[in-house]
């Protein structure tokens, strides 16, 4: 299967994307993982977009779309990808349909977690990764046993800088202008599912995969139909 899950920052994507890859046997392929260690290794493409990422602005459409694309042409994809993070506009996912046909694929279903802006806000205000796996916790709500420590690695948690002040605010208007009208988009072609991403994380996990392989048998039976 051929996913997209579409949320917005601090609406839990990273953490439900690498759970439902895993439970459906497909790679989960992150934008923001693959734009930082590009960054990291101090790359052509990662120094392009290190000045729009620490604005919290998006990276222009064309760095992207040739980053994804070659991404999932990799041999571990094969088998199908969970994208997370892409496509985030209405070019991106034209793009995106085009790029799989060349492929000979085609995508499965694009679901969307539902969190209310307040949540989010809350949620990232907390929000710190570790430095050496960018493992993810929170304050309020997954602190770690040791603060500023991350219990996995060992290593320094921190907070991003497009989770602080106003460039949180930016990412979510961002969101909700421009990567929200996809919803349209994916409905129009009958492949869109709505999770309740304000819930605990098992229950959010649950949803997502019974809602992933409910959008799968409903497509096998027009198929048939």
């Amino acid at each position: 299967m051929n996913i997209i899950l579409v949320g917005a920052q601090g609406s839990g994507k990273g953490t439900q994307a690498a759970r439902l890859a895993q439970a459906l046997g497909i790679r989960h392929v992150a934008s923001g993982d693959l734009f930082r260690k590009a960054v990291e290794e101090q790359t052509e493409l990662g120094l392009q977009a290190k000045t729009y990422l620490d604005r919290g602005d998006l990276v222009p459409d064309d760095i992207t779309i040739a980053m994804i694309l070659s991404r999932i042409q990799q041999p571990d994809c094969a088998a199908g990808v969970l994208l997370d993070g892409f496509p985030r506009n209405l070019i991106q996912a034209e793009a995106l349909d085009k790029g799989l046909a060349e492929m000979g694929r085609v995508l499965d279903c694009t679901v969307y977690l539902n969190v209310p802006r307040e949540v989010l806000l809350h949620r990232l205000s907390g929000r710190y990764i570790c430095r050496a796996h960018q493992h993810v916790y929170n304050i309020a709500t997954k602190p770690p046993k040791v603060p500023g420590i991350c219990d996995l690695d060992g290593s320094e948690l921190y907070q991003r800088p497009d989770d602080k002040g106003e460039a949180v605010q930016r990412r979510l208007e961002i969101f909700f202008r421009e990567t929200i009208l996809l919803l349209d988009y994916y409905k129009r072609q009958e492949k869109l599912v709505e999770v309740n991403g304000n819930q605990s994380i098992e229950q959010v996990h649950k949803d997502l995969v019974e809602g992933v392989l409910g959008q799968k048998r409903r497509t096998a039976r027009d198929q048939k139909e």
